[in-house]
């Protein structure tokens, strides 16, 4: 059956591996609709159709319909939010309202990615969802989209992506990712900076099985609590000597938290589970 998939930051490290995989089933037209914020032209998928703009004004710039929203085109950094409050705001609130009106208004079922850092747990904290703009905004975004469900009937499952890495990832700038920089330091023989105290765990996620966990929970999955992660916990102290080399310590950073927590209950229902081991990409990595 012919389905017309819109995918939300398309042109995006994790986007850009979801249409990837969509366009492999011919039944699907699969349109991206990216800002270029983080999203790179390069990263465009042979067989998709790409549309530039923001998703606060997805109403006027998709005049097709779709079956399927994936949501994944918002600003998403932790550390970062703090200098880019207004950003943050601008995609994540106002951008993400108007694309649960524009499925709302033509009954278009709505995957939202949300995020972990709800999941965080502090030395001073509980609430994980209120220890930077970021995450604030992404809580109260699944509260949204959760609300939506109930008030209107809309058709949503929302997922939580658990610190993805892998093949497009960004490596360097103010939006880079850790093993994106892990990597490129280490190819280029720097000291790789860790910031203190270095024992906050992570269930680092490879971005292949983030995506075929998306696309079950696209097909399959209902309502919130869909959390997409690695069993494996590694410290980011841990991952830096796995790398090896010279390790530098920076200062603690506000709103950088000790661990997530992670409930794969929803998922091993549908049949998912992480495949990948982030040691065997790193030493992949360094034997490149």
């Amino acid at each position: 059956m012919k389905k017309t998939i819109l995918v939300t930051g398309g042109a995006g490290f994790i986007g850009s591996h979801l249409i990837e995989e969509l366009v492999k089933d011919k039944n699907n037209k699969v349109i991206s609709l990216d800002n270029y914020f983080t999203g790179k032209k390069e990263n465009h998928i042979e067989g998709a159709e790409y549309i530039e703009g923001e998703t606060k004004d997805v109403e006027t710039l998709i005049t097709e319909i779709p079956d399927i929203v994936y949501h994944l085109g918002e600003y998403s950094r932790v550390l970062t939010s703090f200098d880019d409050v207004d950003l943050v705001w601008r995609l994540n609130k106002e951008g993400t309202f108007k694309v649960l009106e524009f499925c709302r208004k033509n009954n278009v079922r709505l995957v939202y990615a949300g995020s972990s850092t709800k999941f965080g747990e502090f030395d001073d904290a509980e609430d994980g969802e209120n220890q930077s703009p970021y995450a604030y905004f992404k809580a109260t975004n699944t509260n949204l989209v959760n609300n939506y469900g109930n008030w209107f009937g809309l058709d949503y499952a929302i997922t939580y992506f658990y610190n993805v890495y892998g093949e497009r990832e960004i490596k360097e700038g103010k939006y880079a990712t850790l093993i994106g920089i892990f990597g490129r330091k280490f190819k280029n023989n720097e000291k790789l900076t860790v910031v203190s105290p270095g024992t906050q765990k992570r269930a680092f996620t490879y971005v292949g099985d983030i995506v075929n966990g998306l696309i079950l929970v696209g097909e399959k999955g209902k309502g919130d609590g869909h959390c997409i992660g690695s069993e494996e916990n590694y410290s980011i102290l841990e991952i830096a000597n796995i790398f090896g080399g010279e390790i530098e310590m920076l200062p603690a950073k506000k709103g950088d938290r000790n661990f997530s927590k992670i409930d794969l209950t929803k998922m091993r229902e549908l049949g998912w589970s992480a495949e990948s081991s982030i040691k065997n990409y790193i030493e992949k990595i360094k034997n490149q």
